[in-house]
């Protein structure tokens, strides 16, 4: 059975004429070309357009989506009855997968911030494929993992840390993730308005406003409309207390 998922996907994926544009660090990036074809054969193609939902927190449903192109914004409701941005995704990753596993409501909306193509994966096929693929079925586990890990820092960081080092965290995540390495530096392609960032960061607007400036001012990063460039990956990373992030080219 696997082998002969194995030649249709091998057969397709001659077909196509990029094998891997997706990031590595996302969950069609770190699949094997055999594995990864099959999964982009399942369900059914979609379009969405900026503002269309995907996802809505608090409704059932056990389908997933994966994400082929474009750039999603995740969404929760907050205490005072707004939408607050918690995470960004992109081509290459995947939504939806909690209430595929444990058939429970939706825990946030899923909405995309322009144009972007998803496949619609029913729970059934997403499961079969999974017990057929044990390294998808890991890359899944994985991608879940730092999902769980990226709320649990939030939690536990951003409500002690200094603002400049929260937003130094976000943008080395952010680059780290969805960057692309150029001449100058790491251009973040995440189109983000101020509001936005400052809802990842957990902090006023004026205040990462401030802390934006601060960085442009220093070199160590560049802004224009809704885009990001880090110039000084090194600087950032020291503000922010990791290790620098490594971004293929």
């Amino acid at each position: 059975m696997a082998s002969s998922a194995t030649r249709t996907a091998s057969a397709q994926s001659a077909l196509k004429p990029e094998s891997n544009p997706w990031p590595t660090t996302s969950l069609l990036g770190e699949l094997s070309a055999p594995t990864r074809d099959h999964l982009i054969t399942l369900g059914r193609r979609t379009h969405f357009t900026g503002g269309e939902r995907l996802l809505r927190e608090g409704e059932r449903g056990s389908h997933v989506f994966l994400l082929l192109s474009g750039w999603f914004k995740v969404l929760a409701m907050t205490e005072d009855n707004r939408e607050a941005l918690l995470a960004v995704r992109a081509g290459g990753d995947i939504v939806g997968e909690l209430a595929c596993f444990d058939a429970q409501p939706r825990v946030a909306t899923v909405v995309a911030s322009g144009a972007g193509v998803a496949k619609r994966i029913s729970s059934q096929e997403f499961l079969a494929f999974l017990a057929l693929y044990d390294d998808a079925a890991q890359a899944v586990m994985r991608a879940v993992a730092g999902k769980l890990r990226w709320a649990t820092r939030r939690r536990q960081e951003f409500g002690s840390c200094a603002v400049v080092t929260r937003v130094a965290r976000v943008l080395g995540e952010l680059a780290r993730v969805y960057g692309r390495a150029g001449e100058n530096g790491i251009a973040i392609g995440v189109a983000l308005t101020q509001p936005e960032l400052a809802e990842l960061v957990g902090a006023s607007e004026p205040s990462v406003h401030r802390v934006l400036r601060s960085l442009r001012e220093q070199a160590v990063i560049e802004t224009g409309y809704r885009r990001i460039l880090v110039r000084d990956v090194s600087e950032l990373s020291r503000i922010a207390g990791s290790v620098p992030a490594v971004v293929e080219i």
